[in-house]
């Protein structure tokens, strides 16, 4: 069974900003982008580095370390040294809260 975890306030998170939160043991990244809010997992799949921190270009990031390129909607690697995509978490809002789903919970 999957759980929605009570990440941030919605009006915690700026356009354009990011936030790093605990998912069942998982940092990941809350970003919003174009007004809608979207997760990846923090670690960068070519060196196990967080890549939150990282360049927003659009709507990818760039890792900091190494320059590897990964689609904040969709966790897909867009350029080398990366070649394995990073894990994404469904997103909602409700009730003023940004909300990351757990889709390993049990």
């Amino acid at each position: 069974m999957s759980v929605w975890i009570n990440a941030i306030e919605q009006t915690a998170l700026a356009e354009g900003g990011h936030i790093v939160v605990d998912v069942d043991g998982v940092n990941v990244a809350v970003f919003k982008i174009g007004g809608e809010c979207y997760a990846i997992e923090d670690v960068c799949s070519h060196d196990g580095a967080p890549i939150a921190d990282g360049l927003i270009d659009g709507d990818q990031i760039i890792c900091p370390r190494h320059g590897a390129r990964f689609c904040i909607k969709t966790g897909a690697v867009k350029s080398p040294p990366a070649y394995e995509d990073i894990a994404c978490f469904p997103v909602r809002v409700e009730n003023g809260l940004v909300q990351v789903k757990d889709e390993y919970s049990n």
